[in-house]
């Protein structure tokens, strides 16, 4: 029978226990237990990682590339060999996060992972970082040091086992399963199994955090909390148990009730420990700033172009089969973020698996124990074709994941405070109205003003003297973000400190050999990283780069520039001999040696040591200013070569203008498809990107069969294009498994309505943003609204100021009006634009004077354009292509884009043919597919163009020529002469301004309704 003093004796039995217990845990750090870890061998050490192998049946005497010291405290430390096990057991590399220790792999028997996995047949191996702030150099560890570890250890294991291997990951383990695995194309690797790893950081933020909130604590965190510090274990701890302090504070006050029953507690002890501070390690500074950058600020891993040391890489190469475990109520490792992987890995097969549990439960505990480890093993046994596909696993296609776009931008008031600071913008006379202005105007872009008002700003203050030039933008670059990539090339990523590096030792081999301030030097090389170097180098010596395009008509283009030296590539020397100037090579090397055939005058810039040159007194680096003249290029668009001249202003009005209405940043990545010797590769592209801090991804020449691959492994954001380019983008079959498209914007000028419209369709989400930029006038114009295909838009603010002024269709002078001066044109009517340059006019560009008031100055671009109610400029052709007919002006751009609204049509070009007194106005047009197009559909897509302006006749062909730099060649079109008659041709009907069926051959003379 129980006594009265049983509840005492029991209650202070109780609190005996109590006390004993939480004695032992203050002293000891938590109870003790009798749980001994699963046995391992150490057998490989490296200053980053030392490889544990598990539950190995035996150990030879020799280890691999035994180099690092120290111990892991537990382990046989001796047997350091490798030989594989007597039975084909399957390898798997376990790779942990790093800032928890290898031992989350094996927290207790129980819940060991690798424990659970020798049982069910595998071979475990377990990469351990260490601590980092015990080992040698730990603390300057970066992310590439991690991916670059577990690329190596596939490679150890690999030759161990003789055979390929299973990669698996937890939380940012897995991360780096996918990037070394990307990095390495998948080679030997069988499958990659991941634990909770998200692929996208910023539209799937623990808790639920806003995306731009997340990008505003990335920056904070990486430019100023880490960027000389890094993060101690205690706190790596703490931080983690934050992340839910809901569910920490019940497992405090569940310990608390329960110390007491120390049975009840050994069982979960390990656990526990783990989690309050013992699997917990040190996190270098590098590696999380390298993070914040490349994961959550630029979102690498979804948009491609991630940095793995002077590579880049995209999860788009990864090719073996992926199993996604995720955790439903995951705060840390968001679900929808952890799927992901199936939108940026479109040639894997990807599927997941979803576990009832929290981002550490995934792994250890009950739940992993009796599914997360039999359910891997089943996988594994899948893969390797000894058994069947487990159950509550699916597959994910690419197309089936949701989610917000991974390459929203995200504009930050701290980010454009600090690019105010790394442009260096003073406040000097002027700069208040400057910046109420840019303010205006970037609000009226329709984004945060403050992330383009420096650019536009520093554009505003440009006068004659001001030091600004190309290698000047790249000089501040290298200070402000060393780092940084600069341009990405044949999978290759080449820093901005490393760039401006190069572009001074060239300077250096330029000096060398006589090239002095002033010089005009030509360049003829293929689109590389020597090209960019060599005109950097020469923009920073203050000579002037002259473009040679590479033509049959070499020594023609060297005697109109007066150039006498030129820089070429090794393909391109013999040429540049052969045509009388001094060959100045560089590109391949230091150790490339010259091939023997070429001429004995040749120089090779590689062999010159540039710690040899002296400098001469006269040299001042990027001493150019805005007046100077900076390039030359050459075009042909009248049959006989022309030199355009481009000042340091004229650039840095391309470069600044075309960062600011692209909205470009440090996260954008620029695909510059055209060469460096068309205006469009180094102005607006390259110039863009520059002024932008952004990457800049070189091509050697655009192809449609490998654009989306390029895409996808440079991380492109922004599309740079030339007039119909895209047409043959937009002509390929899209792949099967697509993968999400990373571009936001296609850039450039010229693109026809209806490849615009396709462009859309193809790439949903994107922008087309059209230019219009000359390169003798001051003027850029840009159409920032996407409801406007084919306009191109407003001027940008730094720009010149300018007007559309009546001319004569025939003569195209100047129409006058009352006072002599120039009448200007009115809403919807055509007009040739002038400007009023802001800084002088070179001596060889034409001016007009006295437009408008007497002695202004004005510069006509020969252009003709239309302005609508809105203020948005319409290009209707150049007056030069103007077709000059019986019934008025036809313009060739505005009827081949009204033909080009046509879904039927693909290409469509205006010319004219001689007439017996005037010029006949034909149109042709090509069909997209197999479509139909009728005379109906000819007539109803012209009648948004003034009956006068249309053209007399219109045809179908089966293809229509593109120049060089895709322009419709219109020249070789009129060549042809008139079209046959034909059920694909039609003439227009004076009397309805319809079209009808051409009957028969146009006779010499009026073109009239008889004649059909």
């Amino acid at each position: 029978m129980p006594t009265a003093l049983d509840p005492f004796s029991a209650a202070l039995k109780t609190a005996t226990s109590f006390v004993v217990n939480a004695v032992e845990v203050l002293r000891f750090g938590g109870l003790q237990t009798d749980e001994e870890p699963s046995p391992f061998e150490i057998v490989a050490r490296r200053p980053m990682f030392r490889l544990r192998r598990y539950c190995a049946t035996s150990a030879g005497a020799a280890g691999i590339g035994d180099v690092g010291t120290g111990s892991l405290g537990r382990g046989n430390d001796d047997a350091a060999g490798i030989d594989e096990d007597t039975a084909p057991r399957p390898p798997i590399v376990l790779v942990p996060p790093m800032m928890i220790s290898a031992d989350v792999w094996d927290v207790s028997p129980s819940t060991s992972a690798v424990a659970a996995l020798h049982r069910a047949g595998m071979d475990p191996w377990v990469i351990d970082f260490g601590s980092p702030d015990l080992e040698a150099g730990g603390l300057e560890r970066t992310l590439t040091d991690h991916v670059v570890a577990v690329s190596e250890v596939i490679d150890l294991v690999g030759a161990a086992t003789g055979r390929s291997v299973h990669l698996g990951g937890y939380s940012q383990g897995g991360m780096f399963c996918y990037q070394a695995a990307a990095y390495r194309r998948s080679r030997d690797l069988e499958s990659i199994v991941t634990f909770g790893s998200p692929v996208d950081w910023r539209g799937n933020a623990p808790l639920g955090v806003p995306e731009d909130v997340v990008v505003s604590i990335a920056h904070v965190v990486a430019d100023y909390v880490f960027s000389d510090r890094s993060l101690p274990g205690w706190l790596a701890s703490t931080g983690f148990r934050l992340l839910d302090p809901i569910k920490t504070a019940r497992s405090q006050v569940s310990f608390l009730r329960q110390l007491h029953d120390r049975e009840a507690l050994l069982g979960h002890e390990r656990q526990r420990r783990f989690l309050a501070g013992e699997g917990f390690v040190a996190w270098s500074g590098p590696a999380i700033v390298d993070m914040m950058q490349q994961v959550v600020i630029q979102n690498r891993m979804m948009v491609g172009g991630f940095v793995v040391g002077d590579h880049v890489v995209s999860l788009a190469d990864i090719t073996c089969p992926v199993l996604a475990v995720l955790g439903e109520v995951d705060e840390i490792g968001v679900p929808g973020g952890v799927r992901k992987i199936a939108s940026v890995a479109p040639a894997a097969e990807v599927f997941e698996f979803p576990i009832r549990a929290g981002h550490f439960g995934l792994v250890v505990g009950s739940v992993a124990a009796s599914l997360t480890w039999p359910t891997v093993a089943d996988w594994i046994g899948w893969i390797e074709h000894i058994g069947e596909r487990p159950d509550g696993i699916t597959e994910v296609e690419p197309d089936s994941v949701d989610g917000s776009s991974p390459t929203k931008t995200v504009m930050l008031a701290a980010d454009g405070a600090m690019r105010v600071a790394g442009l260096g913008i003073g406040a000097i006379r002027g700069a208040g109205h400057l910046a109420v202005g840019a303010l205006q105007t970037t609000r009226a872009l329709g984004y945060e003003a403050l992330h383009a008002a420096p650019r536009l700003l520093r554009l505003g203050q440009i006068q004659t003297g001001t030091r600004i030039s190309f290698a000047k933008i790249i000089a501040e670059r290298a200070r402000a973000q060393p780092d940084d990539a600069c341009f990405l090339f044949s999978d290759r990523v080449h820093t901005y400190s490393a760039v401006d590096s190069r572009i001074t030792n060239v300077v250096r081999g330029l000096i060398a050999v006589g090239v002095r301030q002033g010089d005009h030097v030509g360049v003829l090389m293929e689109t590389r990283p020597s090209a960019l170097v060599t005109v950097a180098a020469l923009s920073r010596l203050g000579a002037v780069a002259v473009l040679l395009p590479p033509s049959r008509s070499l020594t023609e283009l060297l005697r109109l520039s007066s150039v006498t030296d030129v820089v070429a590539d090794p393909e391109h020397a013999s040429k540049v001999s052969e045509a009388g100037a001094r060959a100045l090579v560089l590109g391949g090397g230091s150790e490339r040696d010259l091939p023997s055939d070429l001429p004995p005058g040749v120089v090779d810039l590689e062999h010159i040591d540039p710690e040899a040159v002296e400098l001469p007194r006269w040299y001042r680096p990027n001493h150019g200013r805005a007046g100077d003249l900076a390039f030359v290029f050459f075009t042909r668009s009248t049959g006989a070569w022309q030199t355009k001249l481009v000042t340091n202003h004229r650039w840095a009005l391309s470069a600044f203008g075309t960062a600011s209405a692209a909205r470009l940043t440090a996260a954008s990545t620029v695909y510059c498809l055209s060469p460096l010797h068309h205006p469009s590769g180094l102005l607006t592209a390259v110039g863009g990107a520059v002024a932008g801090g952004s990457r800049i991804a070189l091509s050697r020449g655009f192809d449609p069969a490998t654009f989306d691959e390029e895409v996808r492994r440079y991380g492109v954001t922004v599309v740079t294009y030339t007039w119909a380019m895209m047409r043959e983008l937009v002509r390929q079959p899209e792949p099967a498994r697509q993968a999400h498209s990373t571009i936001t914007l296609f850039m450039g000028s010229g693109m026809p309505r209806g490849v615009w419209r396709r462009i859309m369709d193809r790439y949903p989400g994107t922008r087309v943003l059209e230019f219009y930029a000359g390169t003798e006038a001051d003027v850029v114009l840009a159409n920032l609204s996407t409801s406007k295909p084919g306009a191109r838009g407003r001027p940008l603010p730094g720009t010149a100021e300018v007007r559309l002024v009546e001319v004569d269709p025939d003569s195209g002078a100047v129409i006058t009006g009352p006072g002599g001066y120039a009448k200007q044109s009115e809403v919807n009517t055509p007009g040739m634009l002038v400007t009023r340059p802001r800084l002088g006019v070179d001596a060889s560009v034409r001016r007009l004077r006295g437009l408008f008031r007497p002695g202004d100055t004005w510069v006509p671009t020969n252009d003709i354009f239309e302005r609508d109610r809105d203020g948005d400029f319409w290009l209707l052709g150049p007056a030069d292509s103007v077709v000059r007919t019986e019934h008025g002006p036809v313009y060739p751009i505005q009827v081949a884009d009204a033909l080009g609204d046509l879904p039927e049509v693909d290409l469509a070009a205006v010319y004219g043919v001689p007439g017996a007194t005037r010029q006949v106005a034909v149109a042709a047009v090509s069909r997209w597919g197999s479509a139909t197009i009728t005379g109906a559909d000819i007539g109803g897509a012209l009648s948004s163009v003034p009956a006068d302006a249309r053209p007399d006749i219109v045809h179908v062909l089966d293809d229509i020529p593109v120049t060089t730099w895709h322009r419709p060649d219109s020249t070789a079109l009129a060549a042809r002469g008139l079209p046959k008659a034909g059920p694909q041709a039609w003439i227009r009907d004076p009397e309805t301004g319809g079209y009808v069926r051409l009957t028969k051959a146009v006779r010499d003379g009026p073109l009239v309704a008889d004649e059909m």
